[in-house]
């Protein structure tokens, strides 16, 4: 299940943006404001309007793509501005597509899709200390021998890993790893959480806990 941030200071777009998105078997979250989503769990596509209180969506954009953490995230840039000057500004910044006000609801729909189906190929190679992990070979190692890990044993490896040094709360790992809303129940993240530790030995400390939080991956 993707995961969406919509960034629309109106709120009835946004309200609809989020609302069209979920019905369509995404998780969305509309933000009125971009500053606040570098606190947040890392999604995996962005609707960034240009026209917003505080940063625009030109300075949120640019701060995306200059941080290590965020600058492979796809991002769609939704604006009333129609100029050619401001569209090829957008996409030469790094935006992935440009979709004008009024926009129907099903072709934002369809641009998203395709938009992921474009980054849909999770190359990532991620490390931290002695782990690597490879999700095109769903392979895990440590200090350079492979550890076996269950199907969601590896999710959640990947998404803490994914979010490394972002405080992931429950509910976020429940609806990321488990798909579907947490309601409130912990023992099956923490009972995976431990297991995972012991798996990866000396390299389990890496996992913190975050009291009456969650969980943060980081050195």
């Amino acid at each position: 299940m993707s995961l969406i941030y919509c960034i629309e200071d109106d709120d009835s777009i946004r309200e609809l943006v989020v609302y069209a998105l979920k019905n369509n078997g995404f998780k969305a979250i509309g933000f009125e404001t971009g500053e606040s989503i570098f606190e947040e769990a890392i999604p995996d596509l962005i609707l960034l309007d240009i026209m917003l209180p505080g940063d625009d969506g030109y300075t949120i954009l640019e701060k995306l793509k200059g941080n290590f953490r965020t600058a492979d995230i796809p991002v769609i840039m939704l604006t009333s501005k129609t100029s050619e000057f401001d569209k090829v500004k957008a996409l030469d910044m790094g935006a992935d597509d440009y979709v004008e006000k009024p926009f129907g609801v099903m072709e934002l729909i369809s641009r998203v899709k395709a938009v992921l189906r474009r980054y849909n190929k999770p190359n990532k190679k991620l490390s931290l200390g002695d782990i690597v992990l490879d999700y095109e070979k769903y392979l895990v190692k440590v200090k350079g021998k492979e550890v076996v890990l269950t199907h969601k044993e590896f999710e959640l490896l990947y998404y803490l890993m994914k979010n490394q040094g972002i405080v992931l709360s429950r509910d976020k790992i429940m609806n990321q790893v488990w798909g579907f809303d947490f309601e409130g129940e912990s023992r099956t993240i923490d009972v995976h959480i431990r297991t995972l530790r012991l798996k990866l030995g000396d390299s389990g400390k890496y996992i913190q806990t975050v009291r009456n939080v969650g969980y943060k991956m980081g050195g």
